[in-house]
């Protein structure tokens, strides 16, 4: 089984014809969503790894495992309402954690039901496994530095009980200090309520009265960036696996900021997925695993 193109247990393990055919998957959602942005008037870019791909590959960076989308706060909270009334959710649901449904992820994703891609810090949830894209927002960076320090500890705040899970690829010490904190603060109504109000407390700041943009959940090594408002402001396309796609006008002054010398590629034991799964089935929905593959107990 494991060496069918379209079923995976271990991402890390998975054949190069393997994770194309999860990369392949993954565009297809991209293109929906990008379609309908454009048809409802939202905007977007792509950015982290996929952006780097864009630029670097004009597609996926040959490892990566998922695509990442960034878009500025007021479309972000309007994608949601938008997608319930106009999207094809039975095909694609928007997933966001909630008080009935943790997703152990702290942004939008848009998943494809028709598929299964089960993470192994989700497996005991009774949530939507579908292959997916994730959309990242951005904030207004607010001037006053109390008031960004206020917003950075929010955001942290938020990370941390809106996932309800200690961090991944964010270092042993935030690992432990989550577990501690995790630990000290075990009721979910009370985590509901922190994450529910250092949301509305972080996300406050518009971008159209600030000059910088943040962006706050993605790790404290983003969070801390201080972008200028004219990198995200416009978007401009470029080629992405034979599509056009937009990134942000400033490109490269986003992507030096965050990752140095995009051009330049990783040693060679960091070009690997990241994703830590249990299984995924590119053929068959996730629904036909409960209780084999989630959900188990």
């Amino acid at each position: 089984m494991k060496n069918n193109t379209h079923e995976i247990f271990d991402l890390q393990n998975s054949s190069p014809e393997q994770l194309r055919a999860l990369q392949l998957k993954s565009l297809e959602i991209l293109v929906y969503f990008r379609d309908f942005c454009k048809t409802h008037g939202l905007n977007f870019s792509l950015c982290g790894g996929t952006c780097i791909g864009a630029i670097r590959h004009k597609g996926f960076i040959p490892w990566d495992d998922d695509i990442d989308v960034f878009m500025l706060r007021d479309d972000y909270e309007r994608l949601e309402e938008l997608w319930e009334k106009y999207a094809d959710t039975k095909k694609y649901s928007i997933c966001r954690t909630t008080w009935e449904n943790n997703y152990h992820q702290i942004v939008i994703a848009i998943k494809d039901n028709e598929t299964t891609f089960i993470n192994s810090h989700s497996k005991d949830e009774d949530i939507v496994h579908g292959v997916g894209i994730d959309v990242l927002p951005l904030d207004g960076y607010p001037d006053s530095k109390l008031q960004r320090i206020s917003q950075v500890i929010h955001a942290m705040i938020f990370s941390l009980f809106n996932a309800q899970r200690l961090p991944d690829n964010q270092g042993k010490l935030a690992r432990w200090m989550s577990k501690i904190i995790l630990a000290i603060i075990p009721s979910p109504k009370i985590r509901y309520k922190l994450w529910t109000h250092s949301e509305k407390q972080m996300k406050k700041y518009n971008i159209k009265d600030c000059e910088y943009i943040a962006q706050l959940i993605s790790g404290f090594k983003f969070m801390k960036l201080k972008y200028p408002k004219e990198v995200f402001e416009t978007t401009i396309d470029k080629e992405f696996e034979g599509y056009q796609m937009p990134v942000p006008a400033g490109y490269d002054t986003y992507l030096r900021m965050g990752f140095g010398n995009y051009m330049e590629y990783p040693p060679k034991e960091d070009q690997v997925a990241k994703h830590k799964v249990v299984y995924i089935n590119l053929k068959e929905s996730y629904k036909k695993y409960k209780g084999i593959y989630y959900c188990t107990d």
